[in-house]
C-alpha cells in the first residue's frame, strides 16, 4: 500500500530507497509539515512514483525544494546468523561489527532494521560478500520483509 509524501527533488526518483529519520529542527513552523512527516520513523521506503504534475514547494531542509512522491515499505538486505536463516522465520541482526572496510558491513549494520529487532526472513539470498567474518561470525544473507 504506497503512501504519498513529499522528498526532497534531487531525490525524488523512481526505485530510490531511504530511511526516514523523522523531523529536522527547520520543519518548525512549515506549511507542508502534514505532507511531509507522515512516514514511520526508521522504517526503509521505496519510491514507487513521482507525480509529474505536482508543483516544486520550497522547503528549509531541500535547497531545490521538494516534490510529492509515492513510496512503499521496503525489504532490507541483511546478514543475519546461519543457523537463523530460514524463510518465514524471524530473526535478527547478529550484532553490531566495528569492521566498516569489510565487503558485508552494509548487510551486517544496515539502514532500516534496529538491532535485537526481530524481523522477517522473505528470502534467503545465500552467501554474503565476504570471504571470512572478522568476528568469526557464520552468517547467511537474508532480504528481510518491508514493515507493516
Amino acid at each position: 500500500m504506497s503512501t504519498v509524501t513529499l522528498v526532497g527533488t534531487r531525490l525524488a526518483d523512481v526505485g530510490r530507497e531511504f530511511v526516514y529519520r523523522g523531523e529536522s529542527a527547520d520543519c518548525e513552523g512549515c506549511p507542508y509539515r502534514d505532507q511531509c512527516l507522515n512516514l514511520s520513523e526508521g522504517t526503509r521506503y521505496r519510491i514507487t512514483d513521482v507525480r509529474e504534475n505536482a508543483q516544486t514547494l520550497e522547503c528549509a531542509v531541500h535547497d531545490d525544494g521538494v516534490r510529492a512522491v509515492e513510496v512503499e515499505p521496503a525489504s532490507v538486505p541483511a546478514t543475519v546468523l546461519s543457523k537463523q536463516a530460514y524463510a518465514g522465520s524471524r530473526a535478527s541482526l547478529a550484532g553490531d561489527c566495528p569492521h566498516t572496510d569489510c565487503p558485508s558491513h552494509q548487510y551486517c549494520v544496515p539502514d532500516g532494521v534496529e538491532f535485537e529487532e526481530e524481523r522477517t526472513i522473505q528470502q534467503v539470498l545465500g552467501e554474503p560478500p565476504h570471504d571470512y567474518c572478522m568476528l568469526d561470525r557464520d552468517l547467511t544473507l537474508v532480504e528481510f520483509a518491508p514493515e507493516e
